[in-house]
Order: structure tokens, then C-alpha cells, then sequence
């Protein structure tokens, strides 16, 4: 049975992480605009409490308008409808003030849900999948000249397992050491494919 690396090829294998990446980060943005949705309802009661005290209050304030213009005992019927108005007034306060705390809620706890899984694609998978660019760039650069397919047969001694290595022949690294051409071609094909690229035959 083949090796895991050569059934699934290198560029293979980065095609498939690279699209599990973006869909990974996809289904964590999908998760802070559910967050945002279901806590901004959490705003609903504070707008109907705002709108109601409100309601209450300009009400109570008209009714005690009219009870203030009562000759002689006007202002003494007036204070209760006051203090009523007052009363309502801070519970549409209290409403908006609801709705500030779940409005800010709503932005910084979908922020914290996105920012992890953002965080782990920035700081773990993206300098690997760079550095990894730059090795196959580099790579690919020197494959077709001897003295570059010699640093490639060098990095794939330094490099590849021993279970590669032992592939191509017990002797292999004293065959490059000879300058064997078969070795050198070999060991660079060897890293050539472990950084997905193709291998030109010459």
C-alpha cells in the first residue's frame, strides 16, 4: 500500500486545508451574526418599557397640565400627576439604558466569538501556509539547474524521515556524497515532491 503523503499529494492535501480554513472561519462568522441577532432581541423589552414609560409620562404630564389650571387647589392636584411623570420617566430611562447594555453586547460578544478562530488562522495555519510558499517558490526557482537540484537532494537528506530516505536505497547519502547524478535526481525529486511541486523530467 502507497504512503498517507503519496495517495494524497502535498498540493492535494493544501487545497483541502485551505478550503476547511476559509470554511472554518465561515462557520465561526455565521456564529457571531447568530450571537448578535439573538442578543439584540434581548432589546426588545427595554424598547417597549422606553416607549411605554414614555407614553406613561407625556400623559401624566398633559393630564396634570390640565388639573394645574384648577383654580386655588390646582398646584396641590398638580405634584402627584408630577411624581407620577417623573416615575415613568425613569422607567423609559431604565429601558434605554437596557437597550445600550445589549447594543454594546451585541457588538463585543460576537467580536469575541470570531476573534479566537481568527487569532488561531493568523498565528498558526497562515505562517506555515507562508512559509511553506516560500519554500516551494524557492523550490521551484532552482529545480531546473544541477547546482539547484543539488541543494534540493542536500535539504532532502537534511529534511525528509528516514523511512523516505531508506526508499531510495540503503546507501543513499553515500551516493550523493560520490556525486551519483541517479542519487541527486532522486533525493531532489524526493523534496521537489514533498513541497507538492511536479517533477520535470529531463
Amino acid at each position: 500500500m502507497k504512503p498517507y503523503a503519496d495517495r494524497f499529494p502535498v498540493a492535494l492535501r493544501q487545497l483541502i486545508t485551505d478550503a476547511l480554513v476559509v470554511l472554518w472561519v465561515y462557520l465561526w462568522i455565521r456564529v457571531a451574526l447568530w450571537i448578535n441577532d439573538v442578543v439584540e432581541k434581548l432589546a426588545v423589552p427595554g424598547q417597549k418599557l422606553e416607549s411605554a414609560g414614555s407614553g406613561i409620562a407625556d400623559n401624566l404630564a398633559d393630564a396634570g397640565g390640565k388639573v394645574g389650571r384648577v383654580p386655588v387647589v390646582g398646584d396641590d392636584l398638580t405634584r402627584p400627576f408630577t411624581g407620577a411623570a417623573d416615575a415613568a420617566r425613569a422607567i423609559a430611562d431604565a429601558g434605554h439604558e437596557q437597550q445600550e447594555i445589549v447594543g454594546r453586547l451585541a457588538l463585543i460578544l460576537p467580536l469575541v466569538a470570531v476573534a479566537v478562530p481568527l487569532a488561531l488562522v493568523l498565528f498558526l495555519w497562515l505562517p506555515l501556509r507562508l512559509r511553506w510558499m516560500r519554500r516551494a517558490g524557492i523550490a521551484a526557482a532552482v529545480r531546473d539547474d544541477a547546482a539547484g537540484r543539488d541543494l534540493l537532494a542536500l535539504r532532502a537528506l537534511a529534511g525528509r524521515p528516514l523511512s523516505e530516505l531508506t526508499r531510495l536505497g540503503p546507501d543513499i547519502a553515500q551516493s550523493w556524497r560520490a556525486g551519483d547524478a541517479a542519487a541527486v535526481e532522486a533525493l531532489a525529486e524526493l523534496e521537489l515532491r514533498a513541497l507538492g511541486l511536479r517533477v520535470r523530467r529531463r
